[in-house]
């Protein structure tokens, strides 16, 4: 990348802390690891006045909305109420980005933002699950999807809930920098294996319990011999302990029978290998556990939303599938 992209995220009053902080602290950190390219980032005031975030926070922003003008990705941090009217102002700044290329990006309640635009119209867009009816009653002719984390549409991007903005968040970074980037990125984060945008918002158990030692260790055992033979019998033998009790603590620790996330695993890895290595599909599926293409590209599918070579053609059409 000869000029690096810039991030501009929006700043309002009313701002809403999380999802901004999220953004910031994916795009807004000084990473000199990741090399010159590297993203730049502003925060853009949409309005006049103090602004005032959740929890008494005052944001001093870079500057106003002709930050946008040079901007390659905007993102709008939730909006202080999805009843509230959006600024004219930033609206037209919005639809001038998006009219020279610029990606908008909402997380949360900012799909709201990008609604008033226009540019959700006849695309999909996800928002957190307490506002989905009211986003499919103000735009009809947008495709609203229920159960996702995070909806890609190319230059128009959106996410479910406040948490689910980090998962599109690195999503974004492996769109521009590749796999090996997004996951330095979580690992500086803390956060868990990269979850799929296609990922349900619901799980069982929202706020799952921590995995104990000896399970976090046979886990981070399995995750390098995916390409092994895993049965579930297999899995609790090495875990040291009972099917049942395999059963129950990996679904409390993850949201997942042993099997699921057995798959997930697969096809995140699955996901890896075919940003970063020319491998075929059929090589893919053998490295990644699923043994035959068929099988990657029936749970690859599922998972993600693609197949194997359109997932791949994303991130480099060049590479042989």
């Amino acid at each position: 990348m000869p000029n690096p992209p810039l991030v501009a995220i929006l700043a309002y009053d009313g701002l809403c802390t999380f999802e901004f902080g999220c953004a910031v602290e994916v795009f807004g950190q000084s990473r000199p690891e990741m090399g010159p390219n590297w993203y730049r980032c502003v925060t853009v005031a949409v309005e006049d006045g103090p602004l005032r975030g959740l929890g008494g926070v005052r944001i001093e922003a870079d500057g106003g909305l002709e930050l946008l003008a040079t901007a390659t990705t905007i993102i709008a941090p939730g909006w202080r109420n999805p009843l509230d009217q959006v600024p004219p102002s930033l609206v037209e700044a919005l639809k001038s980005a998006r009219d020279r290329g610029a990606r908008l990006v909402g997380i949360c309640a900012g799909a709201f933002v990008l609604g008033a635009t226009g540019v959700l119209h006849g695309r999909r867009a996800t928002t957190h699950w307490f506002h989905l009816e009211r986003l499919a009653a103000l735009w009809p002719d947008t495709q609203v999807v229920t159960d996702v984390l995070y909806v890609d549409e190319g230059s128009v991007l959106t996410s479910a809930g406040s948490a689910a903005g980090l998962d599109l968040c690195l999503h974004l970074v492996r769109c521009d920098f590749g796999a090996k980037a997004a996951n330095q990125v979580a690992r500086r984060l803390v956060l868990s294996a990269h979850r799929e945008g296609g990922q349900a918002q619901f799980i069982e158990r929202p706020v799952p319990v921590k995995a104990g030692a000896r399970l976090a260790a046979f886990l981070d055992g399995v995750r390098p011999r995916l390409s092994e033979i895993w049965t579930i019998e297999r899995m609790a033998e090495e875990a040291g302990i009972s099917v049942t009790g395999l059963h129950r603590h990996l679904r409390a620790a993850t949201g997942m029978a042993p099997g699921a996330w057995l798959v997930a695993e697969r096809v995140r890895h699955a996901c890896e290998l075919l940003e970063d290595t020319n491998l075929s599909v059929e090589a893919v599926a053998r490295a990644s556990g699923f043994r035959e293409a068929v099988n990657l590209r029936k749970h690859f599918r599922k998972t993600v939303g693609l197949s194997p070579t359109s997932y791949r053609a994303r991130f480099d059409a060049k590479v042989r599938t």
